[in-house]
């Protein structure tokens, strides 16, 4: 049974999560790792969701107000043996749902060039591509992306 949490980033699922996401990119970004790490900091996340199947963590993701009505979301992860059943969805939904109830208007985020079926999600939700943003504006490997939240 799958279940989703709404919590915070000290929630000990989400810092285990986290973990592993992080292995991920290390290996996906390779050197540039580092340069997008500093902006991945987990402290103090106030809006997290984590979803459980049968009791166990399998997947997350996270937002934080980036501008006035805006928020950026941080932190999709899925465990490997998860991906392909629409938990990444149920995630970004879940998201969505809870910045409109905050009474935000649209979503920003920043994803790698190398991480494909992260850019195929974005797609597949409604995101739609933007030019780069903030400390994002001139790194060929980022691609960005928002949606207007109703």
């Amino acid at each position: 049974m799958i279940k989703l949490i709404r919590t915070d980033s000290d929630n000990k699922d989400f810092i285990e999560l986290v973990k592993y996401l992080d292995i991920y990119l290390a290996e996906k970004d390779g050197p540039e790792h580092a340069f997008y790490a500093q902006f991945n900091k987990t402290k103090q996340l106030k809006h997290v969701i984590i979803v459980y199947e049968d009791d166990k963590a399998i997947g997350c993701g996270a937002m934080k107000e980036f501008a006035l009505n805006t928020m950026e979301v941080k932190r999709m992860y899925t465990s490997p043996e998860s991906r392909g059943k629409g938990i990444a969805t149920k995630i970004l939904t879940e998201l969505e749902l809870w910045a409109v109830e905050l009474s935000y208007k649209k979503f920003v985020l920043e994803t790698g060039k190398k991480q494909a079926e992260a850019i195929e999600l974005y797609k597949k939700n409604g995101y739609k591509r933007i030019l780069n943003y903030g400390q994002y504006l001139d790194i060929e490997n980022s691609v960005c992306f928002e949606k207007e939240l109703k």
